[in-house]
């Protein structure tokens, strides 16, 4: 778990990638020699700050968004939300770096005359305005389950930073602006799609607890939520799922979207899943994520990856 703590503690909110990009690259370029096999290594201009790992002749891509929600520095210390974090928290502190130096504050919600609420940080000086704020890292382990911020998508990250080790035909992007709606899939599918033939992909990241996915259940296998897979190409994956014998639960929800929604609504002929381990207290400074699942979420990634 020591690679996932470091991930969780990089400051990336969406629009920032460029740390979790530059920490990416590093890790590939110091453990892909130990692989099953060397990727190539696709970034720089036409890609933003997205990564693409090409292992072998690829047939399915795994998207993993690097990206995180936080909050940006507005006038006077106001703070405006990046994605949707949830602030109903006591004593949430908040870290990031202006050009003065490095910042630790704390979120403070103020109700309006309006009853609205807005939120502030507290700080001894007034913030560059436009600086990006993210939950202070707190990585906690015991035997069952990991705890954190930002386990939503680092964990994803992670997840297929250990598929890569065993990689031997596969595609790999690690991709950008997923929680603030901007999201990077589009351009990488296409160009995987032109270069490379590949029209399948895997969405590797974090889901919730609900009524009907739990922790400790496996993995999850998302029928739909608020984009709707192809059912052929579900069906194909559920099938493989039942044949490898790792632990998985079916989630089917109303709502929410991913790094799949954006291929769905693209012009692109490109089948994507979304499958990921389910987490409790999302978008929060306490993110909870069971060890077993991660596992299973794992083990199933390589396994689909060789058998789709």
């Amino acid at each position: 778990m020591d690679i996932l703590k470091k991930l969780t503690s990089i400051r990336a909110a969406s629009g920032d990638e460029a740390p979790m990009k530059e920490y990416i690259l590093n890790y590939v370029a110091t453990h892909s020699s130990s692989w099953k096999v060397a990727p190539k290594i696709i970034h720089g201009q036409g890609f933003q700050d997205c990564v693409i790992l090409i292992f072998g002749q690829p047939r399915t891509a795994i998207y993993a968004h690097m990206d995180s929600i936080g909050f940006t520095v507005g006038y006077d210390n106001e703070l405006i939300r990046i994605g949707g974090p949830k602030v109903d928290e006591e004593e949430i502190h908040l870290v990031g770096s202006d050009s003065r130096g490095e910042i630790e504050a704390e979120l403070m919600l103020i109700e309006n005359e309006d009853e609205s609420i807005s939120m502030k940080c507290i700080f001894d000086r007034e913030i560059d305005r436009g600086t990006n704020l993210t939950f202070k890292p707190n990585f906690r382990e015991t035997d069952e389950y990991v705890q954190s911020p930002y386990l939503d998508n680092r964990l994803g990250v992670w997840s297929a930073l250990k598929v890569a080790e065993t990689l031997e035909h596969g595609a790999i992007i690690f991709s950008t602006y997923e929680e603030h709606g901007g999201n990077s899939v589009g351009f990488c599918a296409n160009y995987l799609l032109e270069n490379y033939g590949v029209y399948q992909a895997l969405v590797s990241d974090i889901t919730w607890v609900t009524e009907g996915v739990v922790h400790g259940g496996g993995v999850a296998i998302s029928m739909r939520d608020g984009s709707i897979p192809r059912r052929s190409y579900l069906n194909k994956i559920i099938d493989l799922a039942d044949a490898s014998g790792i632990h998985y639960q079916l989630e089917v929800e109303s709502g929410g979207g991913s790094d799949g929604t954006m291929p769905q609504r693209s012009h692109l002929p490109i089948d994507w899943l979304f499958i990921g381990a389910p987490e409790d207290h999302v978008h929060t400074p306490n993110e909870l994520v069971y060890k077993f699942d991660i596992l299973c979420m794992m083990e199933m990634y390589r396994y689909l990856m060789v058998n789709l």
